[in-house]
Formats: structure tokens, sequence, C-alpha cells
């Protein structure tokens, strides 16, 4: 009798945090440089505690603050070691200027983002600003939409980030509280299948191979600037992608779990769908389902490669539909969001007749509720029905107060 492969795994009850902890435990990380920061922080508590404890040989290196944790990651990276960190919000704002620094000088570092709001006012709750924050510093930016998601895609980061044809940092994005403290079950693999799935880490230009001296951090100005960044660094960007799609295939021979840079649910034959990241997927491919009882052919749209930009699987998972709702979990603050802007790039130069809409939801922790998304789903019905956009462009979802709409 043949068995699912998921069958055969144990489940474990975790939550994100938990399991980012663990995949960290089981990729033999060398090195971990943090500073705590709601609600990241049981993901390096869990690694310093698996150390501690004698399930790993590495390091934990707490500094004084999330730019000296990236510092830590960057000179550890250099040196040879597998590393990783966490961090969210405000450590990941402060962490920013190193970020740029670890992937023009190509480390393989994964960093855990719990993602939360952005101060001020301060807010410890979940929503995408940091991510958004993030899209531009040159990193590898995976999403998970729930546990199982940023288990899986740990070992995906870490395969991916250290192929010597790779070598870029990556990050493995999952929503603050509503992934990161919501436990579920998750399919666990044993240490030697995760540790088989990625591989001993083979160093690249290591500084401590001082028969093969480099330099790390280098100045350039006008004369070579210019083609570092355009020739070498975008360039390794697009060719990223193939990468992360073999990643994807190998671990689903071992796991018999799917992923795909755009995953789409009810897309075969959907009039209307929602395009959307994080833990929103669900509860929309939920709605979506119910849509569809009631005769409205509804679909969803999950994004689960932020950067690179998946542009041509973006388009091709959006060609046969007649209206778009992007919702963005990030104030735009005076311009469309950035979901918004990312599909409808996209979809430029295609022969869609589709109506793009943009949605803000969930700042600050928000729900974003069934019922929200049933409203949203039928007015993009009613944009089919009338055969253009009859709502404003631009609208935020959930607000208190009167209607709040924009361009």
């Amino acid at each position: 009798m043949a068995f699912d492969k998921m069958e055969l795994q144990k489940i474990e009850v975790w939550d994100g945090n938990r399991a980012a902890a663990q995949a960290l435990r089981q990729s033999q990380v060398d090195v971990v440089a943090a500073y705590p920061i709601t609600p990241s922080t049981p993901i390096v508590e869990g690694y310093a505690k698996f150390l501690a404890d004698g399930y790993i040989e590495g390091e934990y290196v707490m500094v004084e603050s999330e730019h000296a944790a990236m510092s830590g990651c960057v000179g550890a990276a250099a040196a040879g070691g597998r590393v990783a960190t966490a961090t969210s919000s405000q450590g990941f704002a402060l962490m920013v200027e190193v970020l740029y620094q670890a992937s023009g000088m190509r480390l393989p570092i994964v960093l855990n983002v719990a993602n939360r709001a952005l101060a001020a006012p301060l807010n410890v709750n979940g929503d995408h600003s940091d991510m958004y924050l993030g899209r531009d510093s040159g990193w590898i930016q995976l999403d998970a939409f729930c546990p199982q998601d940023v288990y899986d895609l740990n070992f995906i980061a870490f395969k991916v980030s250290e192929d010597h044809d790779v070598r870029l940092p990556c990050m493995v994005h999952q929503d603050g509280f509503m992934t990161s403290h919501t436990a579920q079950g998750v399919h666990t693999l044993t240490d030697d299948e995760a540790y088989g799935f990625i591989g001993e880490y083979k160093p690249m230009n290591d500084m401590l191979d001082f028969e093969h001296p480099v330099t790390h951090g280098v100045q350039t100005e006008e004369d070579w600037h210019f083609e570092h960044k355009a020739r070498q660094h975008n360039d390794l960007m697009v060719k990223v992608i193939p990468k992360i799609q073999a990643a994807f295939d190998d671990f689903e021979k071992l796991s018999g779990r799917k992923y795909n840079m755009v995953e789409s649910y009810d897309m075969s034959d959907a009039d209307i769908c929602v395009v959307c990241m994080g833990t929103s997927v669900e509860t929309a491919r939920e709605v979506a389902t119910e849509m569809r009882a009631k005769g409205i052919k509804a679909g969803v749209v999950g994004i689960r490669v932020i950067r690179p930009i998946p542009f041509f699987e973006i388009a091709e998972a959006l060609k046969g539909v007649k209206a778009i709702a992007a919702l963005d979990r990030s104030s735009p603050n005076g311009a469309a969001g950035m979901l918004f802007n990312e599909i409808a790039g996209c979809l430029f130069n295609t022969d869609t007749k589709a109506l793009l809409s943009g949605y803000v939801y969930g700042l600050g922790g928000r729900d974003l509720t069934k019922a929200h998304l049933v409203s949203l789903f039928t007015e993009l019905q009613k944009n089919v029905d009338a055969g253009k956009v009859t709502t404003p462009l631009q609208q935020f979802i959930g607000v208190r107060g009167p209607k709040l709409s924009f361009l």
C-alpha cells in the first residue's frame, strides 16, 4: 500500500516562531547574532535554548542593537559560517543600513521577519510595513501564510541563498502574532532529512581562507558602482527565480508539500480575484469558496515570492480575470500600495482588460474579517457587471469613522 509522504511525517503543534527556531536548529546554523524584539524574540530565544541544552553546536551572540545584530551576521557570514537571525518592525528599520551591505557583499544570511507595524504611533502588532521597507534592499524575500510555511521556507531559504550561483541573503516573512504566536499542526522533517536537503555549508570567498585572500566591504565610485548594481546584483536577482523553483520542486519530492512562486486558488475560471500575502490568503480562500456557492466565480492569488518579483508568473495567474483587488497591509502614504503597483506593472503590457482596484487593510494588527472580504468580492462583481471600476481606485478596509479613499 502506498502512503502519502505527509501522512508518514510527525505532526507538532507549533506557532510560527517555534517553527522557525526548529528550522534553524535542524539547519545547524553556526552563528545567530541577535537583539530581541517583539514579536520575533522567541525565534532567537529558541535557538539560544537549543544551543544551551546541547542540541546544536554554534554561537549565539547577544548584541546591543539590531544594527549590531546584522553587522555580526555580516562578519560571521564573511568568515565562512552558516548564519541567521530574526527581527521585526523598528529593529528591522535599524537593520536597513546593514541589509544593503549584506546583499552587496553577497553573503547568504537568512533573516526571519515577524512582520509588525512601524512607529509612530508605537504598535507591536502585525502589518507589512517592515516587509515593504526592505523590498529594495537586494534580499530574496519569501512569504509564509502559516506556521507550516515558516518551517518549510526556512530550509528553502538556506538552499537557495547558499547556492554558489546565487549567494544572496534571504528573508522569510510571517505575520506578527497572527502567524508568529498562533499554533497549528506542522508536519516536520527528521533532522537527517532537513539537513540533507540543505546540505553541508560550503563557504565561498570567506575571509578565513588565507590561501585565497579576498576583500569585503570595498568602495566603488562612478567608475564601477553602476556596473556592480546593474550587471551583477540585478542580473543575479533575475537568475534567482529558476533557483527558487528548483528548490520548491526538490522540497516537494522530499516532503510532499508543493510551493509555487505565485499560489493560485480557484483561478481556472475566476471572474474576480483577490491578490494578497500572509495570513490573509487563507481567509480569502475560505470566503472565495463561500462566494462560489452563491454563484460568483471568485478566486485568490497569494504572492509567495516578493523579491525577485515573479513578474511573468503573476501576469499568467491573472490573465483571464475580469476584476482584481490588490490588498496592501501597509499605509501607502499618498500613493498606490506596493502590491497594487506591482500587479499593475505585471499586467501593463499584456492584453488583459482586467479592472484593478487597491485596498489597504489590517494596519497595526486590525483584523481582516470574512465580512470585509464578502463586501470586497461583492464590489468586484459590481465592477464586472458595470464594465468599469465603480469604487475609488484605492480605499481603506475596516477603518473607523467616515469612509476613507483616495485616487
